[in-house]
């Protein structure tokens, strides 16, 4: 297991990819996910000066069953992504991939999730959360929405 992270935090820190781009204004606007009783939102705001705010949440029905307070910061030459779950301590997972509609984040040393994608393709958001070899991949797609969807 030790090797594993060893040599991925190698392959993130040669990746040419990993200089920081500029923040992924294509994310900010409010995200809904509805799958029979399951649903999720997630919002961001616009970049402002080196930072974007977001949050997430999901849930069941009437209830919800977890939330984030997210940002994406502009640091050391590179975007950072902090997630705070439940007002837990912060995690932080720093760019690992960017393109014009995609951008990666890792943390090889946190239990889960370890990697953090967004993609945008048309009106389509996609996150997904994994491993650092992409096993155990959760993924959610979200259509945006003008105001916050009622919950």
């Amino acid at each position: 297991m030790t090797r594993v992270i060893l040599v991925a935090l190698a392959l993130l820190a040669a990746s040419p990819l990993s200089a920081a781009g500029p923040l992924p204004a294509w994310l900010a606007g409010t995200w809904a996910m509805e799958r029979g009783a399951e649903w999720a939102d997630e919002v961001w705001l616009k970049p402002r000066g080196d930072t974007m705010q977001g949050m997430a949440r999901h849930g069941f029905g009437p209830d919800v069953q977890g939330w984030d307070s997210l940002r994406i910061v502009r640091r050391d030459g590179g975007l950072v992504l902090v997630a705070q779950a439940k007002g837990a301590s912060p995690v932080e997972f720093p760019q690992a991939f960017v393109s014009g509609d995609a951008i990666e984040f890792a943390n090889p040393g946190h239990d889960f999730p370890q990697r953090i994608r967004y993609a945008r393709a048309g009106q389509l958001l996609t996150i997904e959360q994994s491993r650092m070899d992409g096993s155990d991949a959760v993924r959610t797609n979200y259509r945006p929405v003008e105001t916050a969807p009622d919950h």
